[in-house]
């Protein structure tokens, strides 16, 4: 899925630049791209609900260390 532009003798980079931008958006291949990004493995519900205290847990403790002035 290689976008080849190529520049014509008198063109200026910036044309360059905008075609091969309007390709790589109208091909899709920044969309499957970042959508391969957020992909996620469905997990258990009480896996979620524990990682989610933990995670609660930890801002709780990193916040109480702010306000103490302590890192």
């Amino acid at each position: 899925m290689v976008q080849v532009t190529r520049k014509d003798e008198r063109e200026a980079n910036e044309n360059v630049i905008r075609r091969f931008n309007r390709k790589v958006l109208q091909s899709g291949v920044l969309s499957t791209a970042k959508a391969s990004m957020r992909f996620s493995k469905p997990i258990s519900k009480t896996e979620r609900r524990n990682k989610a205290i933990i995670r609660k847990a930890r801002k709780a403790d990193k916040m109480a260390k702010m306000r103490l002035g302590v890192r």
